[in-house]
């Protein structure tokens, strides 16, 4: 079976880490969020695949190119607006012949809800199947009713908590046959001009074709929407990494649990690393540092004497300075930290910390939640952020500067200081 990719969002919700690249491409564990979907799609047995591209599309390209490096053979088709899933769907009519398999590109998944899905789609023979997983916040997803427990009723979007029927999400996982194309050419665009493939369900059941529905654990699949969704996307690879040091380890440090160390990787002598952790090519870590479990670390990180890293993600070329401390936090490529940053990740009153996320304050319901740095910040020694802090590309935080709310992207912020003459 085929499968299909949308890959075309920009994924502003993720800001500042997306103007600079497609949310796709943005790496967890190691790896990008789409190449960990296309390696759970080889394990499930599909080797051929479309992606569905728009926003920085050259990028998700050079990356990937044909497929060959990974062993899978990969087309293109490019959205010409942001119109829609469901116009996103569409267009890869001319590319399917028979029944396919339609994933979003922002999920992480194992290969059981792939496998899960096919099977019953191949067994009830329906127009479309699909995947549905029990979530805690149902008014933030497209809920599925359902009866006989595998029929799908309807599909509510993003209903309040009391109106949901059910706790059941849309995966963003199914399996459609070529009658969804005729189906799609069917519908209005929504209020904000957008075809969508619930609107597409609900035609297909109003025309008395069958969607199937399958459950599949919600230990099995993660949607990546904001910040912390990729601390979440983060933790989710690595409790399923191994252990594999193939860098130099110096006598002195300690890897404890399943640490991975790429070829020409340094682990200087005095550092303690607790897995699960991963740390790219070409790093050079402590000496004297503390790397705490659920880390990601880039190629070419540098991280200096007596640091302290927990449950964060360093994209490639990040220095961190001596003396600092980076807890539950995102740092973004070529970042510069001096001697003494500190990311606060804890409020003082124990309530959950809140993010600006597209112009709006919102609950992340987590108490543990640090900074998200973008491309190229620059921090002097001694800078300090409080939590739930983001930080613009190409910005600049001066030394002994305490940051208490966002700074724009191309900004730079220093104490004043007030120089007075001696008489």
């Amino acid at each position: 079976m085929k499968a299909a990719i949308l890959a075309a969002g920009e994924g502003t919700r993720l800001q500042p880490l997306t103007a600079t690249r497609p949310k796709h491409l943005v790496n967890v564990g190691g790896k990008p969020i789409l190449e960990h979907c296309l390696a759970a799609l080889k394990g499930s047995g599909i080797t051929e695949v479309v992606i569905v591209v728009r926003y920085m599309a050259d990028m998700i390209k050079a990356h990937f190119g044909d497929g060959n490096s990974i062993g899978m053979k990969i087309e293109y088709v490019e959205q010409n607006g942001f119109f829609g899933t469901g116009d996103a769907l569409s267009i890869v009519e001319p590319h399917v012949k028979e029944d396919f398999l339609l994933v979003n590109g922002d999920l992480l998944f194992d290969t059981d809800p792939i496998k899960a899905v096919i099977a019953l789609h191949q067994k009830e023979k329906t127009a479309t199947t699909m995947a549905v997983v029990p979530v805690d916040k149902p008014e933030n997803y497209g809920i599925v009713e359902l009866e006989d427990d595998k029929k799908v009723k309807r599909v509510i979007e993003k209903p309040s908590r009391e109106q949901a029927p059910t706790n059941l999400a849309n995966a963003g996982i199914y399996v459609f046959s070529t009658e969804i194309f005729p189906i799609l050419r069917k519908i209005s665009p929504s209020p904000r001009g957008e075809i969508e493939i619930p609107d597409a369900l609900t035609l297909l059941i109003k025309d008395n074709k069958t969607v199937a529905a399958t459950k599949i654990s919600k230990e099995q699949w993660l949607d990546i929407g904001t910040p912390w969704d990729l601390l979440e996307a983060n933790r989710w690879i690595l409790s399923r990494m191994k252990t594999k040091v193939e860098g130099t380890v110096e006598n002195g440090a300690h890897l404890v649990g399943h640490v991975a160390v790429a070829e020409t990787a340094r682990i200087r002598s005095g550092a303690y690393i607790e897995g699960p952790t991963c740390i790219g090519p070409e790093s050079d870590i402590g000496p004297n540092c503390y790397v705490r479990t659920y880390t990601s670390i880039g190629k070419k990180v540098r991280i200096g004497n007596a640091c302290e890293i927990k449950n964060s993600i360093l994209m490639d070329h990040v220095h961190v300075g001596h003396l600092s401390y980076l807890g539950d936090s995102v740092i973004g490529e070529h970042s510069n930290l001096g001697a003494g940053t500190i990311t606060a990740n804890y409020r003082l009153d124990a309530k959950t910390i809140k993010m600006m996320i597209k112009d709006k304050i919102t609950d992340s319901g987590r108490n543990k939640l640090g900074v998200v740095l973008g491309d190229n910040v620059k921090t002097g020694i001694n800078a300090l952020f409080m939590p739930g802090i983001k930080i613009g590309n190409d910005s600049w935080v001066g030394p002994n500067v305490l940051v208490k709310r966002d700074i724009p992207s191309n900004s730079k912020v220093f104490l004043q200081q007030d120089i007075e003459q001696r008489s």
